[in-house]
């Protein structure tokens, strides 16, 4: 029996102008941007829509981002489309959340805007970076950096791309390594931290405490975690898993695989950017992918389903 799942992108998908055709075509949209706005105090409208230099700094990126995404699972819910599952790559878990029913749409946004707070401030600037690997397997990678002190894996995102994160001085040795070791290319990453690092432990004791306020409700439908890449039933188990994702590694690819083998075999994106449908290519070409970044995309894949 053939089954879809909703998935959302992560940090680094934000771009200016991201879900403005959703807010002026629909009313659902318009009060997400709208709320969200009322709740963190910021103008949402001109974060998201316009360009500016807040929208790639990580304390307003995440808040934008989850915003953008959940306004368009509104809509898209309104159109007919529904998940069997969902899941999220890192930031995007949040919007798998609340899209499986575990949290409001208003403890969603108002949580993301403290965890992209605390992320800003866990570690000092020009500490800690991240960088992409691009050639070589997560076995590879974990061979060749485990003498490296302060560095680790961040993300497997796909077969021929992993993230290495940690301190700056130590992602830098380990890229000379790697690309003695056969990686084609050590990519350094355009962020603001050594996300999903040991660096990051504090800011997840943190991240924990600002969960405590965060109300959990029992889940209409199951997502993945990208800290276990297993599926999550019970709701009790959704604060822990928030509190480690911060520091853990992301695993997607084996997030994925989970639910292919699940048989889940359509996938549809749901926010800016391709970068999840791309991954989605090299984890297995077999299945079913569509991305909805604009109304368009939206209203042709309604079509398509009719």
């Amino acid at each position: 029996m053939s089954k879809t799942a909703f998935i959302f992108p992560g940090q680094g998908a934000q771009k200016a102008g991201m879900g403005k055709d959703f807010y002026d075509k629909y009313e659902t949209a318009q009060k997400v941007f709208e709320d969200a706005g009322e709740w963190l105090d910021l103008d949402m409208k001109e974060l998201c829509f316009e360009k500016n230099d807040r929208l790639d700094a990580t304390e307003y990126t995440q808040a934008a981002l989850v915003t953008t995404c959940l306004a368009m699972e509104k809509v898209v819910r309104e159109q007919g489309l529904c998940p069997d599952v969902t899941a999220g790559l890192s930031l995007g878990e949040y919007c798998a959340i609340e899209a499986a029913g575990g949290f409001s749409l208003k403890d969603a946004i108002t949580t993301v805007r403290k965890r992209g707070i605390l992320m800003e401030q866990a570690v000092p600037a020009g500490q800690g970076s991240m960088a992409a690997v691009l050639g070589l397997n997560g076995d590879q990678i974990e061979a060749a950096i485990q003498d490296i002190d302060g560095v680790s894996i961040a993300n497997y995102n796909c077969p021929g791309q992993i993230v290495i994160t940690g301190k700056k001085a130590a992602v830098e040795e380990a890229s000379q390594k790697l690309k003695a070791e056969g990686a084609r290319r050590c990519l350094p990453l355009n962020v603001s931290g050594p996300f999903h690092s040991e660096m990051l432990t504090d800011a997840g004791s943190r991240l924990a405490q600002v969960l405590e306020t965060a109300e959990i409700k029992e889940l209409n439908l199951p997502y993945v975690t990208n800290v276990t890449a297993e599926y999550v039933t019970d709701c009790k188990e959704i604060k822990g898993l928030l509190a480690r994702q911060i520091f853990s590694p992301v695993l997607w690819q084996q997030s994925v695989e989970k639910m292919i083998q699940d048989g889940v075999d359509t996938f549809i994106e749901i926010g800016p950017g391709k970068t999840l449908a791309g991954f989605m290519k090299k984890i297995n070409p077999d299945v079913k992918v569509y991305n909805i970044q604009t109304a368009e995309d939206m209203e042709q894949l309604v079509y398509l389903q009719k």
